[in-house]
């Protein structure tokens, strides 16, 4: 797949100080997905491996799969992609998560999941859990937690990825400051931040206050999802709410009236002027009809970027999306032109908008500055 040559706005202009000097000419689309890559959005539970499924669920004695046979399996999880179904594409949560319920399937398939995301470039990786989707009295969220780092730690070992973990609780379970409270007992095991997903519309995240004291007076970092089944309300009050990023964060387009030239309203431009990281997930984006987007072409990424909005590029279920970062980066390249300076600049929004600390993100800008593979 070859990029179209095109000329970028002067914000993407090659040899600006601090950004890698790449070949200005780069056409080939190989060269872009090579890139060293940070992932600030990626779910667990949204990444495992089709034939880790199978042979889990054969060993837990879980019978709930609607097929064991590989090929069969994998397009029945990518169906609700197929489909633009948001209910469909959330209904296969549930057997990904059925699998993860001994401390050894968890930190296997946090391992798989590191070894994966490594093999596809990915330097620094924040993966998002929800542990009290599978924690039991014989399983504490603690425990949860302890199991994901082993496994990230074998794979670190092996690939030299960093990889930490994002703490997420559902809006509409309410026991998120339970959540909150086991993350800040987890440091040590890698937990470095917060997160509230699951339906918007009606779960507002005003009603996780609690959660988000005990976060932050726990030392850690918050995120929301917000803005993407939902409109800018939901971005307002993940503002107000104290998040440091905003999860998808599409939906920001409902508070721009031009983009040529830029006209923002009150919360695109509180978003804009605190530079706060959108970690939008471009084909998850489209699989689940956030903002309306059919196809990439439609998806306001290249506008938010090429306005200076902090975007950084994710994943977001792998599994369920059947791709990688890499994908992402290849229809990003085909369908806008980006090239390998406009990746290098959100790549380098995304090491600064990390919940890690500052000598990590030294080591990632120095990776960020290495010249492409050739």
């Amino acid at each position: 797949m070859l990029l179209t040559r095109r000329q970028l706005p002067g914000t993407y202009s090659a040899g600006m100080p601090g950004e890698p000097h790449f070949d200005s000419d780069l056409t080939n689309a190989w060269q872009c997905i090579r890139l060293p890559k940070v992932l600030l959005h990626d779910h667990l539970d949204g990444g495992l491996r089709i034939p880790t499924i199978i042979e889990l669920a054969a060993e837990q004695g879980y019978r709930g799969l609607p097929t064991t046979d590989p090929d069969d399996l994998g397009m029945w999880f990518h169906r609700g992609a197929a489909r633009r179904s948001l209910e469909l594409y959330l209904e296969t949560f549930e057997h990904t998560v059925a699998v993860m319920s001994t401390p050894e399937a968890i930190e296997r398939v946090a391992y798989e999941s590191a070894i994966d995301l490594a093999a596809d470039g990915v330097i620094y990786a924040e993966s998002r859990f929800a542990p009290e989707l599978v924690a039991s009295p014989r399983m504490s969220m603690e425990r949860v937690l302890r199991a994901i780092r082993a496994g990230f730690d074998r794979a670190a070992a092996e690939t030299g990825i960093v990889i930490q973990t994002i703490v997420c609780s559902l809006r509409h379970l309410g026991i998120s400051a339970e959540a909150a409270r086991a993350a800040v007992r987890s440091t040590d095991y890698g937990v470095v931040g917060f997160d509230i997903a699951g339906p918007e519309d009606g779960y507002p995240a005003a009603d996780h206050m609690e959660a988000f004291k005990v976060i932050r007076d726990g030392g850690l970092h918050l995120t929301i999802h917000a803005g993407e089944a939902f409109g800018i309300a939901s971005i307002k009050e993940a503002i107000e709410c104290g998040a440091e990023r905003i999860g998808h964060g599409v939906r920001i387009v409902d508070d721009i009236a031009s983009f040529d030239p830029p006209e923002f309203g009150p919360i695109a431009s509180v978003v804009f002027e605190r530079q706060i990281c959108l970690e939008v997930c471009p084909t998850s984006n489209i699989h689940t009809a956030a903002a309306g987007v059919r196809n990439l072409g439609e998806h306001p990424i290249d506008r938010l970027v090429r306005d200076g909005f902090a975007v950084s590029v994710n994943t977001d279920n792998r599994l369920m999306s059947n791709l990688n970062l890499s994908d992402e980066y290849a229809g990003l390249a085909a369908t806008f032109g980006w090239d390998a300076h406009v990746f290098a600049r959100t790549n380098q929004t995304a090491c600064e908008s990390a919940f890690c600390d500052e000598a990590t993100k030294a080591r990632m800008r120095s990776r960020l500055l290495e010249p492409s593979a050739s």
